[in-house]
């Protein structure tokens, strides 16, 4: 009798806790097993090493690299076994056997590499399975074992043009830090996707090439936020007619909720991401833990959740430093009356099932965003009195009302025929937390090179632009075309940030550096593009196009929610890796720049601030890791945007907040002032 989808799902897992103790082949080989990938062509190494894989498979003129593998980081590695046709075909009937195609690849191999090490990026893990693919002339796929983690890299390989007999490495995915002894449901999801049999239920595939492209396609981050943005959308339409809020700012209902939405779903979809980093305690998403935590909660139309948990969280902590976090006084009390207006000080104590000190210390290691974002809307107009928008008040009649089932509720059905214009067609809805807690989601954006099957934080743009699109029933896409608010897809964000750049670096080599204009544009087409080629560069080319990158002005006049900033920021992080490797001309150039600075700012010079200046920016490079220093100087002096609304540009910086965050190893404090520039406020905020 075939096992139930639930059933298979409860195997995988089972497999995976498997790694806690045991042989990791015979691990490795268990989970494959579960996923239905059976076959007897194995040959193991008979000695789990580096030594041993290169006795076997490196010849001497082979390119494999053992620094950028990490080889002395190899704990163990073994051959997992290789997949052909043959073995396929011989479990399943769905392979034409009959075709033959001298092009179509005909086998994959699987290895398994335990290191040392309990936590590597996602660009080691991907170094290495390149590294390890080059040896093969057939795709290999890696399966890590990380301390208590769990890694699978896949590779997309694909034929070199104009060498049958070669192949182009191209983009690494990773299902990343799967967790041994509690894996996520998203990744047990995404596992069950991979398995034979469901892709042969979905894609109906009937050669390696076809089978190749369904893994493809499992792995497309795109589908994966398809499949987020569909549940969202359908809470938002649900939710939009269960919330209140108040109406001095929008008289207008409709406007008000969808508005209001909006942001709500911007500020905890951000918090999602900054909890990855364990930024933010996950006590306060769990039902358990929020029961012991806030009074009446879940009962009937209780809204005691978003008041006394959320905003809290967002006005009270994410936008007041750690070191003025406080509960607002009685205004009962003439003497606390100076606190009228001020919306960055803690509320609801009398919703909350613990005292103030508690509360306190529940919030105190989230840290001080400073981004506008949690910025409360709720404000004093000219007579001084408060208009009221956000609804973070204790008068109870100025109060939003966001029900806690919006969070935590089951799974229902509801009628979103009208909003989607379709007929007699069911339309599903859970609780936003259990929503959330059914994807995973990862601080690291993508790029052409390397994703991860997680939620990035380029979702923090498509979420709020394909929301704003739909906030009006009548068209489902006026507010987007009166707003100018249009996702630009990656790949064209990419063209658009390579070409830009390549004009003005060429500029500066032809004008500074005496270079042939064809010249130039060779050397910048090897150093923009994502190969293994060396710069083609001097020692006094590469000085002076570090300083034109130090030097240049990137203005995004409409920077929506950061596509075009963020992929400067990714392409000169790149070259700047490329061009100076261990960071020692671009620390030389900040502090080059820094005693300039001093030097104008104080004519004969200010011994004491140049000292400060020059330390920070040690700090900087030594406290961190390699690329925080690259980011948070380009962020500083290059990178700046503007938008006609502040939300959008607001998101912008939150990004590039969460890209800082990736790379900051430690630090003297917990307050993350980030860098980047404000961007005007041209219009009303959302």
């Amino acid at each position: 009798m075939a096992k139930t989808d639930t059933e298979i799902k409860f195997s995988i897992e089972h497999a995976i806790k498997a790694f806690s103790s045991g042989n990791l082949t015979e691990n490795s080989l268990k989970l494959f097993q579960e996923l239905g990938y059976k076959t007897d062509r194995q040959q193991p190494l008979p000695d789990k090493t580096f030594a041993c894989f290169k006795e076997y498979y490196l010849d001497t003129d082979s390119r494999f690299n053992e620094e950028k593998a990490l080889t002395k980081e190899w704990q163990q590695i073994d051959l997992l076994f290789q997949l052909t046709k043959e073995e396929v075909t011989s479990q399943n009937s769905f392979f034409d056997k009959t075709q033959v195609d001298r092009n179509i690849i005909q086998a994959y191999l699987f290895f398994c590499i335990e290191l040392n090490d309990k936590e590597y990026t996602r660009t080691a893990l991907s170094q290495i399975t390149r590294e390890i693919n080059k040896v093969f002339k057939m795709p290999v796929m890696v399966l890590f074992k990380l301390g208590d983690k769990l890694s699978l890299a896949v590779i997309n390989r694909r034929r070199h043009k104009k060498d049958a007999e070669k192949d182009v490495l191209e983009k690494v995915t990773l299902i990343k830090d799967i967790n041994i002894p509690k894996p996520h449901r998203a990744h047990l999801q995404i596992l069950f996707d991979l398995s034979l049999e469901e892709l042969r239920r979905v894609h109906k595939f009937t050669n390696f090439d076809e089978l190749q492209e369904a893994w493809k396609k499992t792995l497309d981050t795109k589908e994966l936020n398809k499949r987020f943005y569909k549940e969202l959308s359908n809470w938002y339409f649900w939710a939009k007619e269960q919330v209140a809020f108040p109406d001095d700012v929008v008289k207008d209902r409709e406007a008000r909720n969808s508005t209001s939405l909006i942001r709500l779903i911007t500020r905890v979809i951000f918090i999602w991401f900054i909890k990855e980093k364990n930024l933010v305690p996950d006590t306060l998403f769990h039902s358990k833990s929020c029961k012991g935590l806030v009074k009446d909660f879940m009962q009937g139309d209780s809204s005691n959740y978003y008041k006394a948990v959320l905003q809290n969280l967002f006005f009270g902590t994410l936008n007041q430093k750690i070191d003025e976090r406080k509960f607002a006084a009685d205004e009962a009390f003439p003497e606390n009356r100076n606190e009228y207006g001020v919306k960055n000080l803690f509320r609801y104590q009398n919703l909350l099932l613990i005292d103030k000190q508690e509360a306190l210390r529940l919030f105190h290691d989230v840290p001080f965003l400073n981004g506008g974002l949690f910025d409360c809307l709720d404000k004093q107009n000219d007579a001084g009195k408060v208009e009221y928008h956000d609804g973070f008040s204790r008068n109870t009649k100025k109060q939003a009302h966001v029900p806690d089932f919006l969070f935590f509720g089951d799974e229902i059905d509801i009628d979103l025929n009208e909003i989607y214009g379709t007929k007699n067609k069911s339309y599903k809805v859970r609780g936003l937390i259990d929503l959330l807690n059914r994807y995973k989601f990862t601080v690291s954006e993508s790029t052409p090179v390397e994703e991860e099957v997680a939620l990035d934080p380029e979702l923090l743009g498509e979420v709020f632009e394909n929301l704003l699109a739909s906030y009006n029933p009548e068209t489902q896409s006026t507010a987007r075309k009166q707003t100018g608010s249009f996702y630009t897809p990656r790949e064209i964000v990419d063209y658009m940030v390579d070409e830009s750049l390549k004009a003005c670096l060429k500029q500066k080599l032809v004008s500074d550096s005496a270079m042939k204009e064809d010249d130039a544009d060779v050397g910048l087409n090897i150093l923009f593009s994502y190969t293994e080629k060396e710069h083609a560069f001097t020692d006094s080319e590469r000085k002076t196009l570090i300083e034109a990158i130090d030097d240049c002005k990137v203005l995004d006049p409409a920077c929506g929610s950061g596509a075009f900033p963020m992929g400067i920021l990714q392409k000169l992080v790149y070259v700047l890796h490329k061009l100076d490797p261990d960071n020692a001309l671009w620390k030389e150039q900040q502090r080059q720049k820094a005693i300039k600075e001093t030097e104008d700012a104080f004519r004969i010079g200010n011994q004491k601030e140049r000292d400060i200046r020059l330390k920070e920016i040690s700090d900087v490079f030594e406290n961190n890791a390699g690329d925080y220093g690259r980011k948070l100087f380009l962020i500083e002096h290059c990178i700046y945007g503007v938008d006609i609304q502040p939300i959008a540009a607001q998101i912008s910086k939150l990004r590039f907040f969460i890209s800082l965050i990736i790379e900051q190893q430690s630090s003297g404090h917990r307050e993350n002032n980030f860098g980047i520039r404000p961007l005007p406020n041209l219009k009303q905020d959302l």
